[in-house]
Formats: C-alpha cells, sequence, structure tokens
C-alpha cells in the first residue's frame, strides 16, 4: 500500500520499525511542557490516508520514562478525512512528573522539554470498523463468564 506523506520544515523522515508494526513519529518543534499542563506536540507531517482507513496514534513504552509525559486522550485517532495540506499531525500530551527546571519570564518552572528529533510517539494505520447495525434482544442465551476479573488473580 502507498501513502502520500507532506514533511513540514525540517521534519524527520518516517519509516516503519524492523521489528514490530508501528511507525515512530518524532516532535517537530522544541516544547517545553510545564508539570501538570498539556502541549500539542507537531509532528512534521501530514498524511493522506486512504478512504476507509484511520491512524492510531500512541505513545511510545519508553515516552513516560523519558520525559514524564503521558497522551493526554489516551490514543489519538486520526481519520480519512484529516487529509489536507496543512492538516499536521500533533501528539497531545500532560506532564505529570518534573523532569527539567527551566527559567521562564523570570520564573522557575518544572516540567520537560521535548526536542524536535526527539522520538515521541508510534502509529499504525487500520481499517476503520464495518458499517454495524445493533440489533436488540432481551437475552443473549449465552453462560455468564463472571464478571471482570473473573478469569483469576495469578
Amino acid at each position: 500500500m502507498k501513502i502520500r506523506i507532506k514533511y513540514f520544515e525540517g521534519a524527520t523522515k518516517l519509516m516503519k520499525i524492523s521489528k514490530g508494526n508501528w511507525i515512530d513519529v518524532y516532535a517537530n518543534k522544541d516544547v517545553f511542557v510545564r508539570v501538570g499542563e498539556g502541549e500539542m506536540i507537531p509532528l512534521g507531517f501530514a498524511l493522506e490516508l486512504p478512504k476507509g482507513w484511520e491512524g492510531h496514534l500512541a505513545p511510545r513504552s519508553s515516552t513516560f520514562k523519558t520525559w514524564k509525559v503521558i497522551t493526554s486522550n489516551s490514543i489519538g485517532v486520526i481519520d480519512d478525512s484529516y487529509i489536507g495540506d496543512n492538516d499536521q499531525w500533533h501528539m497531545p500530551v500532560f506532564c505529570l512528573q518534573c523532569k527539567n527546571k527551566e527559567v521562564i519570564n523570570g520564573i522557575e518552572e518544572e516540567g520537560t522539554w521535548i526536542r524536535k528529533g526527539d522520538k515521541i510517539g508510534q502509529f499504525r494505520i487500520m481499517e476503520v470498523m464495518p458499517e454495524i447495525e445493533f440489533e436488540e434482544v432481551e437475552s443473549f442465551g449465552n453462560d455468564d463468564r463472571g464478571g471482570f476479573g473473573s478469569t483469576g488473580s495469578k
């Protein structure tokens, strides 16, 4: 499958990793994220996703350890209509702990620096869910499994 990509100035080029099914994404700007606040990290590219496909954007397993941030909406979903020339992908992050201290406007701030070129997240494309129709019933006629956590604790 070929997907057209547009890079914004100075962006790190994307490539599929050799192990795994995700593509790493990189910050395209230096951003200081204060503890307890969020920022949108520009990723430096736009994709023309094919009709019927969507992108799922998530943090890497090392994102919190490295920058002390989490993705503020758990996972980003980019649908096949976000395909304009200026529809740059961004990763919304929220800083939970101090990694760096920075003096901003004469005040020492706690937070973390995400630098241009940092490998901040990953994405994959997936087919969208097919059209579904709900059929309301009184019973499924199946045995109950036993509730959440019913497969045991160990």
